[in-house]
């Protein structure tokens, strides 16, 4: 089955539906956020869904009963693939890195899902440690008189 995109209130009225599994119209009026759309506008976003492929119908007597027909993990799974492709090349590396950079995550967060052992390797080499005798000499080497550099006369031909 081909996922396709929903619009914000396709979306919005499917959220009511992945909620119930099914229902009529009546149930997903009582269920829908103020301020309510009128019954109509409901109605033609129901026929929408069904031709999508994201709602079943069913005639019970007057009345049709939807059904639910697209899973959300499964438009959770399609949406993030569009992310992933739209936004990081397809790459998920990338998508933990920015998620790990942009502080939403923390290494530890990984404990639940990974068993992680890791181990502490400096970066840089520990810098030499400076003592008290070390500064006083280059101090004094700062002081010190420069030493004349020796300048050779020209020989005159």
């Amino acid at each position: 089955m081909k996922i396709n995109h929903l619009t914000p209130s396709e979306e919005q009225l499917m959220n009511i539906f992945w909620k119930l599994n099914s229902g009529y119209l009546r149930e997903v009026m009582e269920h829908y956020p103020e301020p309510k759309p009128h019954q109509n506008t409901i109605s033609t976003f129901l026929k929408i869904l069904v031709e999508k492929e994201f709602l079943t119908i069913e005639k019970e007597g007057r009345i049709f009963r939807y059904t639910v027909a697209v899973p959300f993990d499964d438009y959770k799974k399609f949406q993030l693939r569009n992310f992933l492709d739209h936004y990081f090349a397809g790459s998920a590396n990338e998508l933990l890195k920015m998620l790990l950079d942009e502080k939403h995550l923390k290494p530890s967060d990984f404990n639940q899902y990974f068993e992680i052992k890791t181990t502490v390797v400096p970066l840089k080499e520990a810098p030499e440690v400076v003592t008290s005798d070390a500064i006083a000499e280059f101090v004094e080497e700062l002081k010190a008189e420069k030493k004349k550099k020796k300048t050779k006369k020209k020989k005159k031909k």
